[in-house]
């Protein structure tokens, strides 16, 4: 009895002297643009902490675990303005975080990635969709939470497929992204049977838009640009630039459902969006921010959070160890959308649902229920393994 006593008193000091030591610093680092980028809608125009805002949030939940397990994670925010370095910003955050999540367009991206080649880094791409990302431009120490332009065509094409809207006007915006956005489309449109009937270009002219007489040459407007069109079940547009796919619903020469950039949306996240306990995290970022959350807070929520993951699941802050956990199988994230997300190895992109919205109500998410796949149906969203062009470095 006295020898269990002794060793029972012995294992205490030793929890006593854990729990007294100075806890693991975990340090992140947030890396994006200064200023807002403004759209057609008034009551859409994002918020000045838009994304960096989902972050904050996941680090108080990685704090909640980590009290438990001696760890203490920070957030450290730059934000670059107009002709300022993103190698050298993106340098002197990784002197002082071992993880960087990025905020950032593609070719910003590629010069941090770049920057921080040789060092333990550990970047996650919150905010760029390009394709090229994570295909012929991929980088080894970059991992991807937001979704692929492919992913949110391929979402958006098989729940019209589903429907049997299978013949679309494709119209694109006259601007780069735009029309990088068609092309998934149009890949979309060839992978899962749909076709397009023919193409329109809508060229943004720079004309003010909100005039006395705005509404009244838009009404006239947007008429006589879809007119006289093959047969089509539904109109899919292409403007990420925010030039005309707002304007199309209800104006259209035919009476024709509006999907891709207007009407049903594809997107990560929406603030209609209560399923498989969203509704939990949707009201505790109001409160914090007094305002819904969007698509971009929520991937940066959950770039924070998968290290948060990581780094309770091995107990270790170390960055190359957190890295090379969360390219394993056994790695995976819960995010509010009905199945555990994990990476896909062959070019660290997210597997993810992707929500349909109608700037009301969540319509459907995919991957529909009839597109089936060997390995994860998730995988039906964007490129899949044989088609990947990725040879990291």
């Amino acid at each position: 009895m006295i020898r269990w006593l002794a060793g029972v008193i012995g294992l205490s000091l030793v929890a006593c002297r854990a729990l007294a030591a100075d806890p693991v610093e975990i340090r992140v680092g947030y890396l994006g643009l200064a200023g807002i980028k403004s759209k057609l809608s008034l009551v859409e125009q994002p918020s000045e902490n838009d994304g960096i805002a989902g972050a904050r949030l996941a680090i108080e939940d990685n704090n909640t675990t980590g009290k438990f397990l001696n760890q203490r994670f920070f957030l450290e925010e730059i934000r670059l303005k107009d002709g300022e370095d993103v190698a050298k910003a993106a340098m002197a955050l990784a002197d002082r975080n071992g993880f960087i999540i990025t905020d950032l367009p593609a070719d910003a991206l590629l010069k941090a990635a770049d920057a921080l080649r040789d060092r333990k880094t550990v970047l996650v791409n919150a905010g760029a969709i390009d394709d090229r990302l994570r295909e012929q431009d991929c980088r080894a120490n970059v991992i991807h939470v937001a979704p692929t332009r492919s992913m949110l065509a391929d979402a958006l094409a098989q729940y019209l497929v589903w429907k049997q809207w299978k013949r679309w006007l494709l119209v694109v915006g006259s601007h780069e992204a735009d029309k990088l956005y068609a092309d998934a489309l149009r890949r979309a449109a060839t992978r899962f049977g749909a076709k397009i009937v023919q193409e329109r270009v809508f060229e943004d002219t720079g004309g003010a838009r909100r005039t006395d007489s705005g509404v009244t040459l838009i009404q006239r407007q947007m008429p006589v640009f879809t007119q006289a069109a093959p047969a089509y079940d539904v109109l899919v547009a292409a403007d990420e630039s925010e030039v005309f796919a707002s304007y199309l619903p209800y104006r259209t020469w035919d009476p024709r459902p509006i999907a891709g950039s207007a009407g049903l949306v594809p997107t990560s996240w929406d603030a209609a969006h209560d399923q498989w306990g969203a509704i939990q995290i949707q009201n505790r970022f109001i409160k914090l921010n007094s305002r819904r959350m969007t698509a971009r807070d929520m991937q940066a929520w959950t770039a924070a959070r998968m290290i948060g993951e990581a780094t309770s699941r091995i107990n270790s802050g170390d960055p190359k160890s957190v890295f090379d956990f969360l390219k394993k199988p056994d790695f995976s994230v819960a995010a509010f959308k009905g199945q555990r997300l994990t990476l896909r190895d062959w070019n660290l992109q997210l597997r993810q649902p992707i929500l349909l919205v109608d700037g009301r109500m969540v319509v459907s998410v995919s991957p529909q229920e009839a597109f089936l796949h060997q390995h994860s149906e998730l995988d039906t969203l964007g490129v899949d393994r044989p088609e990947t062009k990725c040879k990291f470095n």
